[in-house]
């Protein structure tokens, strides 16, 4: 029977990719007969890549694919679909990998990648013996690398909403005192709030401060000795 999946795997709050990675790793060699180790990695697109082994010697092998492009890990997220190689010492795809694996011990591997919501995750199976992971994509590891995906995709959501939630709570406290400085351009130009606040925006471009500190500085001063600024923006 297949060991359950680490309670954390499920938390939002456990929003380090590293130690997700290193968990699916893990539990996916602990899963699969005949695997001697695996290797995980996460990319959206961006410069980030985080990676985990299982083993110190296995992350030379994810190395080498990153660096030159080519391997199991990137035509797994090129192809959206199983790579598998059976006995890396007739498959002569790859020359760097195959050479590295080879001087590692390693005869067989099967990289499994999980795409979902702009998100794709790679789970790499490796065994000292040709054809020992024949069947590694139909067996737990499959369901762990969808889980881990969807936790991955989970934890993305929920820190936008925290950073949603920051970005409106200053909002809420900036609010007054951006009122304030309006009402005082208001007063000064004899203008209605929707062009009060585009001076003040067009303030904040010109000067590259943010919107916040521009009212701050108009309400600490009324506005006194910045009428002709303030007309001139308006026009």
């Amino acid at each position: 029977m297949a060991p359950l999946p680490d309670p954390d795997l499920l938390r939002p709050e456990t929003a380090l990719p590293g130690r997700r990675l290193s968990e699916l790793s893990e539990q996916a060699v602990r899963c699969t007969h005949g695997c001697c180790g695996a290797s995980t990695t996460v990319t959206d697109g961006g410069d980030e890549y985080p990676v985990a082994v299982t083993h110190p010697d296995l992350a030379g092998l994810v190395s080498v694919q990153l660096c030159t492009g080519e391997g199991p890990i990137p035509a797994a997220e090129q192809g959206g679909a199983p790579v598998d190689s059976e006995d890396l010492l007739r498959d002569e795809r790859w020359p760097a990998y195959r050479a590295l694996a080879l001087d590692s011990g390693v005869r067989s591997s099967v990289t499994l990648p999980f795409q979902r919501a702009g998100l794709t995750v790679t789970l790499t199976l490796f065994s000292f013996r040709p054809g020992a992971l024949d069947d590694a994509r139909h067996g737990p590891a499959q369901a762990l690398g969808d889980l881990a995906t969807a936790s991955f995709v989970r934890d993305r959501h929920y820190r936008a909403a925290l950073t949603e939630l920051d970005q409106m709570g200053t909002a809420l406290r900036t609010r007054p005192v951006v009122d304030q400085a309006c009402g005082i351009v208001m007063h000064v130009l004899g203008c209605e709030a929707d062009a009060a606040f585009s001076v003040l925006r067009r303030i904040s471009q010109t000067t590259n401060r943010k919107l916040a500190d521009v009212a701050a500085a108009l309400v600490e001063t009324k506005g006194r000795g910045l009428e002709r600024e303030l007309v001139s923006l308006a026009r």
